[in-house]
């Protein structure tokens, strides 16, 4: 029988239990365990990163030019016409034949990007009108304005999720403050936010904006400014929820008495244990964030004119239903993106639910 049994070296030390793992860990394995969240996490990571660096990937000037026997980086500085044989001095229009001749010269050359247009980029050398259709030149075809539908995805993508980053950011911060000084320190304090945050929820918020539109310029600031003013409400009652229970507990009555102040307590022991609402609500408050200014852009509210937004595409495909390639590309890159967003947000639910193993 000892003949059967595993060779083992005099002093060696016994096979090393497996670690358990911690809770941010175990979090991690339920969401990876979610393969349509976890594949649409990877997706929305893909595609914001294209977004982010959309000049590398659909710009209307070359990434590198050479002209006689001097390199060139117009991504950066478009330098004059006069510099390449133009007439004028004004920035270098890389769609003019007469700049497109001088680099099909021998020894001269120009690297474009993927896509050779930008989310302004208008061809008036171009022989169909705007709208055009989908083709070899324009893959999703043109908009009214004879700019590039895939251009103006790209941008007005890249323009609305980051948007929605700084507003859920904002609104997370401003609602988890209100929420933690109501749940922790309750009494009047929580009395007098709650009536407040009850009038201010009543406020008209679309007639502000309206006001605000037309008394100031529109902008992405301002937009953020204001709509992060009603953003954090609907978060600052979980947060309250989550501060009203957690402050009874047994380890907050420890700390508090070792002597530990109220902010100690509430940063290092109150907080960390009450941010899975937070989290798990982060993808569902981008979505709305989203929605809210493609609604806004849609009713003429929202950016400037010569930033690229999808709404801005929406109001352009309803008033041209005959040109299909404007408002169904919008249509499938507003809903393909609430999805990601919608399965990552249940992920997050099922992962910071411990009542899954």
């Amino acid at each position: 029988m000892s003949a059967l049994l595993p060779h083992r070296e005099v002093g060696a030390a016994p096979l090393a239990a497996a670690r358990p793992m911690s809770p941010n860990q175990r979090a991690w394995a339920r969401f990876r365990r979610n393969r349509i969240g976890h594949v649409s996490l990877w997706c929305f990571v893909v595609v914001l990163v294209l977004a982010t660096f959309a000049e590398l990937v659909s710009n209307d000037r070359p990434l590198l030019a050479r002209y006689n026997g001097e390199l060139y980086f117009p991504l950066f500085k478009n330098h004059p016409e006069t510099t390449f044989g133009g007439d004028f001095g004004t920035p270098t229009d890389w769609k003019d034949p007469l700049i497109t001749e001088a680099f099909a010269q021998p020894g001269n050359w120009a690297a474009f990007t993927l896509n050779t247009y930008g989310p302004r980029t208008s061809n008036p050398f171009e022989a169909v009108p705007s709208p055009a259709p989908p083709s070899t030149l324009h893959w999703l075809g043109t908009d009214s304005l004879g700019q590039d539908m895939v251009a103006r995805l790209l941008y007005g993508f890249r323009v609305s999720i980051w948007f929605a980053f700084a507003l859920t950011l904002t609104g997370t911060a401003i609602g988890i403050a209100a929420g933690a000084l109501q749940g922790y320190f309750g009494g009047r304090v929580d009395l007098v936010l709650q009536r407040f945050i009850e009038i201010w929820g009543a406020v008209p918020e679309l007639y502000l904006l309206i006001i605000f539109a037309s008394i100031f310029e529109p902008s992405l600031l301002l937009l953020l400014v204001l709509l992060s003013l009603w953003g954090w409400m609907g978060l600052s009652d979980y947060v309250r929820a989550e501060f009203l229970r957690n402050r009874s507990l047994e380890f907050v009555k420890a700390a508090r008495a070792l002597g530990l102040s109220n902010g100690q307590i509430i940063w290092r022991h109150v907080l960390p244990n009450s941010l899975t609402p937070v989290i798990t609500f982060l993808p569902f408050r981008m979505s709305g964030a989203i929605v809210a200014l493609t609604s806004l852009d849609f009713l003429g509210l929202g950016v400037p004119a010569s930033v690229p937004s999808l709404g801005d595409l929406l109001r352009q495909g309803k008033n041209n239903l005959d040109a299909w390639w404007i408002i169904f590309p919008t249509f499938v890159v507003l809903v393909v993106t609430m999805l990601l967003l919608t399965f990552i947000g249940d992920a997050l639910r099922d992962a910071f639910d411990t009542r899954k193993s």
